[in-house]
């Protein structure tokens, strides 16, 4: 009887679920976005309602950080099985001078056909940075366009009904991105 009761009062406890990245919920920074995508298409979080979307601001001339994290995504997206489908993976550029549409889609077709890159002008990339708590900076390099941006690297992980949630830093695994992602699609 004891047991009975005790299963039944720890159903309706507040339990927060153990998510492997930074629980970020109630924050009121990165709002979403409204963006237009490498097809052409404006898009926001609302776009995607039902999935779980993780964003990362980067660049494809990126050497590590860009390429690893969107690989690793892809991963994700195998490791969730037939919820891999319910995962919108979202790239926004920090460099909109080179990431052409064109270019940004082949980028995402290595990865993932499914997944999305976004460009803000560069007129509205330091808004869009600021509400995101983004660093970006554009590193000279020895001619004009063989610059390189540093950036943060991490992502930013809303659940289904659109609400941030997570925060991941760069190289926590696909492993625990995944168990993550699958909490939220759960109803976490």
């Amino acid at each position: 009887m004891v047991a009975g009761a005790s299963a039944l009062f720890s159903a309706c406890s507040d339990k927060k679920p153990d998510f492997a990245a930074i629980d970020v919920t109630g924050a009121d920074y990165a709002r979403g976005f409204s963006l237009t995508d490498h097809n052409g298409q404006l898009r926001s979080v609302r776009d995607f309602a039902g999935k779980v979307v993780v964003v990362f601001f980067g660049y494809t001339q990126c050497p590590d950080a860009c390429p690893t994290t969107m690989a690793e995504l892809a991963e994700v997206k195998k490791l969730l099985g037939k919820d891999g489908e319910r995962l919108q993976a979202v790239f926004i550029t920090v460099d909109p001078e080179r990431d052409t549409p064109e270019i940004l889609k082949a980028y995402m077709g290595n990865f993932d056909p499914a997944f999305l890159a976004l460009i803000p002008s560069a007129a509205a990339l330091p808004a869009l940075a600021k509400d995101f708590k983004v660093y970006y900076k554009k590193v000279e390099g020895k001619t004009p366009t063989s610059y390189s941006m540093d950036h943060t690297a991490g992502c930013y992980i809303y659940d289904p009904r659109g609400k941030l949630r997570l925060y991941t830093r760069y190289g926590s695994g696909a492993a625990a991105l995944a168990a993550d992602i699958a909490l939220l699609i759960k109803g976490a």
